[in-house]
């Protein structure tokens, strides 16, 4: 029977449990999954596993998952870049049904089991040091970003040679003073005729928004102080996105404990905790309680997290906001993945409609690009391919603006409009910044 008189739930990841490392049950269970998604198909549009899972069958001698071998089993899983959507949009066998059926998290496990072996390749393991990554490239920015830059011919090859990393993929610049750094001459003092006066929020600025791009962060600390809340920025630590990607829980849980430490004294004084990026809001708000679900700072910060969109759309119901300037632009969003799997809804298109006159469509596709997954070059073609859907449809009505909440997928969505032969805009920003704009701050 398809579907479950139930609401979607997930399970505890049992990471700490030896068995669930047991490479024979890893592998019956990959094959019972895979099975049932062979019997199904509903995903086939969605990210490559579902098209390279479906053709290895379709092709084998008996049209099973049988016939497919060990390195087959690991392909599907090496095309996953842990979207949730499967589970989220798609698959009707998702717990509590009896097939029980967690697709991107039985990928997790298939990646947890390649970690602890110390199988994970040496690049990812280092790419997911993002403090670090970051920290050194903030130091000799000018040189990093002129290395990193598209189209340099002298290192991009390079470094294609030694990291994989595709030649043509885009690398985030970084910013030559982290975001945190600047807090104390860019936070401002709260508006004392705003409606949401005497709220505190403390902004947890992400790697991202730390070391690459702090255009979300400083929009939307000028929408909040605009608005009457007290700001604080903070950036303790990576949220474990990377290494979670990678498998590493005991990374991940490591910085789930270290990082609800930090913030618990804030969230008991009642500040709201913001994440600037959906996946560093992913992880606290869904995945950090299912790692470590005994952590009592860990449930009580993901109880007290908001994502961007989400937050001043519940200022606007709660409060209220300082009145909008009309603003007659079109506006196409891109509902990036990690919003997505927050299970709250299109809450940046929500916030948009609050601007007078705004126009704002929505765009329900994956940008291809999945974290690190689509930089590589057994990857980036891949992920160019699985972003063009996405890409067509926010430029098909000619809009004045493309935003996207993932600052990750805005640049990668460029590269894929421009390699599409259409005219990618400048920027494909947060849509916090649209909303900055319109304040006129």
């Amino acid at each position: 029977m398809e579907g479950s008189l139930g609401a979607p739930t997930r399970h505890v990841i049992p990471w700490q449990d030896e068995s669930w490392y047991d490479a024979a049950a890893l592998e019956t269970e990959l094959r019972r999954v895979y099975d049932i998604c062979h019997g199904c198909r509903r995903c086939f549009n969605l990210c490559d596993s579902f098209p390279i899972l479906f053709d290895a069958i379709d092709e084998s001698p008996n049209e099973a998952v049988d016939d497919l071998s060990a390195g087959q089993l690991k392909a599907v899983v090496d095309a996953c870049t842990l979207c949730d959507m499967c589970f989220m949009t798609k698959c009707p066998y998702v717990p509590p049904h009896s097939f029980d059926l967690d697709f991107p998290h039985l990928m997790l496990r298939s990646r947890a089991v390649e970690n602890r072996k110390g199988q994970t390749p040496f690049i990812d393991t280092q790419l997911a040091e993002m403090d670090r990554n970051g920290r050194l490239g903030s130091v000799a920015a000018g040189l990093a970003n002129w290395a990193t830059r598209e189209g340099n011919s002298l290192t991009r090859p390079a470094i294609e040679a030694v990291a994989g990393i595709d030649r043509r993929a885009h690398l985030p610049p970084f910013l030559e003073t982290p975001l945190v750094n600047r807090a104390a001459g860019m936070v401002q003092p709260p508006n004392p005729d705003g409606p949401a006066f005497g709220r505190r929020a403390v902004v947890y600025a992400g790697c991202h928004d730390n070391f690459n791009d702090d255009t979300p962060g400083l929009a939307l600390i000028k929408v909040l102080a605009h608005n009457g809340v007290q700001v604080r920025i903070e950036h303790p630590d990576c949220c474990g996105m990377p290494k979670f990607e990678n498998g590493d829980l005991p990374g991940v849980a490591s910085a789930a404990e270290r990082i609800s430490a930090f913030f618990a004294p804030l969230v008991e004084a009642g500040w709201d905790v913001v994440p600037l990026t959906t996946s560093c809001a992913l992880m606290l708000k869904f995945e950090w309680p299912l790692i470590a679900p005994d952590n009592a700072a860990v449930k009580r910060l993901s109880e007290h997290t908001f994502d961007v969109s989400e937050y001043v759309v519940a200022l606007s119901k709660q409060t209220g906001l300082v009145p909008i300037a009309p603003m007659t632009k079109s506006i196409a969003v891109h509902f990036a993945c990690h919003a997505r799997a927050q299970n709250m809804g299109p809450k940046a298109m929500e916030m948009l409609r609050l601007i007078p006159e705004a126009k704002p469509a929505l765009t329900e596709r994956c940008s291809g690009h999945g974290g690190k997954w689509g930089i590589f070059k057994q990857n980036f073609d891949r992920a160019v391919k699985v972003g063009r859907p996405a890409a067509r449809n926010l430029t098909k009505d000619q809009p004045d603006l493309i935003v996207s909440e993932c600052p990750l997928a805005g640049p990668h969505l460029k590269q894929v409009i421009a390699s599409s032969g259409g005219e990618a805009p400048a920027r494909i920003g947060h849509p916090i910044e649209v909303l900055a704009k319109a304040y006129g701050l």
